[in-house]
């Protein structure tokens, strides 16, 4: 297995900036339950935009993990604050990993 990198892009709707970070902890307990998790970083860029990088031990559970996420926890307040129009997703195969 061949660990991956899954980078998410997206801008929130201006009404729910205030209470994203706060409010993402369903997200972050909902990932670390998925067989392949490894660690998550969120954060906000420069221009606004934020980015969501999720490590998982291989594509195959990524993907699996992006088709029900959704389905399972679409609901929640973090996941109706995005922009679904904002979002892009890219995986990529990890090169190089430290501590």
């Amino acid at each position: 297995m061949t660990e991956t990198l899954e980078i998410v892009s997206f801008r929130l709707k201006p009404e729910a900036e205030a209470d994203f970070v706060a409010n993402n902890g369903v997200v972050t307990d909902w990932l670390a339950c998925q067989p392949g998790f490894l660690s998550r970083h969120l954060g906000k860029r420069e221009d606004g935009n934020w980015i969501d990088v999720v490590r998982w031990r291989s594509l195959e559970q990524a993907r699996a993990a992006a088709e029900r996420i959704m389905a399972e926890i679409g609901d929640c307040e973090a996941m109706q604050a995005i922009e679904p129009a904002s979002v892009a997703m890219s995986h990529a195969a990890v090169a190089v990993s430290m501590p």
